[in-house]
């Protein structure tokens, strides 16, 4: 092979090397002393040895790269850096630290996309113009798709929540009944339907931490419907708030919003039965019309073709 032929490779592997590099550079352990300063400030670092190396790999790794890897993408405004939490604690998200891992994900995705690209281009095109395309394009792609990826998880929560609040209303409307508070129902239920409606029942819980940690009720139900980004669950929010600030019945307030939140649960089911026929059309003309011309119109044109022939 010559030189040319061998040059892709060799970019290939420097680049692999230097990420193996960076990551053994950020994976570094600290010293012994060091290890039992940090076991002495934090009781949860105290467990056992094994348990300390496994976790001590790839995530320490990644959480120490990930300043480095997202200074680039890190928003330069507040309003921005606010939307993205959002973003991210709409997707489920709720560590502090989901941001920055984030944007160092796609910093790495869309520095491997690149030197994908560039060594596809090179090993097909050698050093020419098509070369740059598929470095751009490859690039761009590894930049987009964690968006979408995001984008996508988003959509998926919020449908979740949607679909569940109701089942969820309805028990809660069963425990305040039953002379539970707001705030013990509301714990009742998270562990009722964990299992079934994990995303509603996950924010619930956090709400029952906020009340456990002193926070103001309005605070924390205002703080619900903005977290899951739902308008039914921000509609609900609004509700409770007025039920507790004016002294209204809070098992009547549950219970029409329950049975409105159903109601639009039952047409959204109607409307995409409905889209059913059209969304049909695609598949039948693509793969079952073309299956169904050659058994029908194969023999006729092959006796045609035999009469022609004669």
């Amino acid at each position: 092979m010559s030189l040319v032929e061998l040059l892709p490779y060799a970019v290939g592997g420097a680049i692999l090397l230097g990420a193996l590099g960076v990551a053994g550079l950020f994976s570094g352990t600290s010293n012994a002393a060091e290890g039992r300063l940090d076991r002495l400030k934090d009781p949860r670092k105290r467990g056992d040895r094994d348990e300390r190396s496994r976790g001590s790999g790839l995530k320490d790794a990644a959480r120490k790269a990930a300043p480095a890897l997202s200074k680039a993408l890190t928003p330069k405004t507040e309003k921005e850096v606010s939307a993205l939490r959002l973003r991210m604690v709409n997707a489920g998200f709720h560590s502090p630290a989901a941001p920055q891992l984030y944007l160092a994900l796609k910093t790495a995705v869309s520095l491997g996309g690149l030197a994908a690209g560039f060594v596809y281009g090179m090993a097909n095109y050698g050093m020419t113009l098509n070369t740059a395309f598929s470095t751009i394009i490859l690039g761009g792609l590894g930049f987009y798709l964690p968006e979408g990826v995001l984008f996508l998880m988003v959509k998926s929560r919020k449908e979740q929540i949607f679909l569940g609040l109701p089942d969820v209303l309805d028990l809660m409307v069963v425990c305040v009944e039953a002379g539970l508070g707001l705030d013990a129902g509301m714990r009742r239920v998270a562990e009722e339907l964990e299992d079934t409606h994990a995303a509603v029942c996950e924010e619930i819980n956090i709400c029952n931490k906020q009340l456990n940690l002193g926070s103001p009720r309005r605070q924390v139900l205002h703080d619900l419907g903005v977290r899951t980004g739902v308008d039914d669950m921000r509609a609900l929010a609004a509700v409770l708030i007025q039920a507790d600030k004016f002294g209204s019945s809070i098992g009547e307030a549950l219970r029409t919003q329950s049975d409105s939140m159903r109601t639009k649960r039952r047409q959204l089911a109607e409307e995409r039965a409905q889209q059913t026929a059209v969304k049909l059309i695609f598949p039948l003309v693509l793969f079952i019309f073309p299956g169904i011309f050659a058994v029908l119109v194969g023999p006729a044109a092959l006796m045609i073709i035999d009469g022609v022939l004669v």
